[in-house]
């Protein structure tokens, strides 16, 4: 089935080509970003080396879709999506830090956990939880925003001030953002019969100082997400929860032996695995947006985009 993995687009004004974990942004005249979510996948800060069927469209379709839901309490980057994979918007300076936020221990959080440490990022982690407890209130660890190819660190909010990376004054607009965005994404997921258990944001400063959100968000490669049904049962009964997320993708490839660590090998994903990897972010799609997905044509994705984005710059 085709993919779209890699771009090579020449668009007017265009002044460079920044190429991310996901996504490729083309800057056009120092003014506009024209991001495209191919369908890599990552995991462990790792491109793993087959592209995944819709899943670009799928993550910039949920992405924009949240924007407009949470435009009015966070302002953002967006300015228009001219085709399924595209997402335009303002060019911001991004800040060098992810906002992670978490109202469960899951995952990374629940790793750290595991090996007894009751620290992250600064913040303390009450006694006595197991994997996937709720937390008493949600807990912010941000981590480093990495160079392409490198490991994002976890860092505290002190370190961050500290180290200039963020001002104080900027960064506790991060945090009342993070908090209100979170806020929101978990009511809009519980009426869709979902549990947002964490998620990350990106901010940046547009050319007039304003702070938006960037980027992607409450997609299943930034956010994980357990069905509400049946999650107290699983908990009482210590089974795994039933999630929409990359998270299973993790567990698989723990499995496997890989965890992003050097001299490991990234298992062979067949076509089948990589099929129903596809059908999992469809899945998600549908459950979190509440709308059936419509797969867009893919009979040649890159002349689509160019198309679709060339027919936009010429007519805004």
């Amino acid at each position: 089935m085709n993919t779209i993995t890699t771009t090579n687009f020449n668009f007017p004004g265009q002044k460079s080509v920044y190429r991310g974990k996901v996504r490729e942004v083309y800057n056009i005249n120092d003014d506009l970003l024209v991001m495209v979510a191919t369908d890599r996948l990552s995991a462990f800060d790792v491109v793993l080396p087959k592209g995944i069927p819709y899943k670009g469209q799928i993550l910039n379709q949920i992405a924009t879709k949240f924007m407009e839901l949470t435009s009015d309490i966070v302002p953002n980057w967006l300015v228009a999506t001219p085709d399924p994979n595209v997402a335009v918007g303002h060019l911001c300076e991004p800040f060098k830090v992810e906002m992670v936020i978490r109202g469960y221990l899951s995952g990374h959080a629940a790793r750290e956990y595991a090996a007894g440490r009751r620290i992250l990022c600064g913040v303390e982690m009450p006694e006595g939880l197991k994997e996937n407890d709720k937390f008493p209130t949600p807990i912010i660890t941000p981590t480093t925003k990495a160079d392409n190819g490198s490991h994002d660190e976890d860092i505290s909010r002190e370190a961050i001030l500290v180290n200039g990376i963020v001002t104080e004054e900027d960064y506790l607009i991060l945090e009342k953002y993070t908090r209100a965005l979170y806020q929101r994404g978990t009511e809009i997921a519980a009426s869709r019969g979902l549990i947002l258990v964490d998620t990350k944001y990106e901010f940046g400063k547009t050319k007039d100082g304003q702070i938006v959100l960037i980027d992607e968000i409450h997609t299943p490669d930034s956010s994980r997400y357990f069905y509400a049904e049946g999650y107290q049962e699983r908990q009482n009964n210590n089974e795994e929860q039933k999630q929409l997320s990359k998270e299973f993708v993790r567990r698989w490839l723990i499995e496997n032996g890989f965890q992003g660590k050097e001299g490991q090998q990234i298992p062979f994903m067949s076509d089948e695995y990589i099929e129903t990897v596809s059908e999992r972010y469809i899945e998600l799609f549908e459950n979190i947006i509440g709308e059936k997905f419509v797969k867009a044509d893919i009979s040649n994705i890159n002349e689509r985009i160019e198309k679709n984005v060339l027919s936009y710059l010429q007519n805004r």
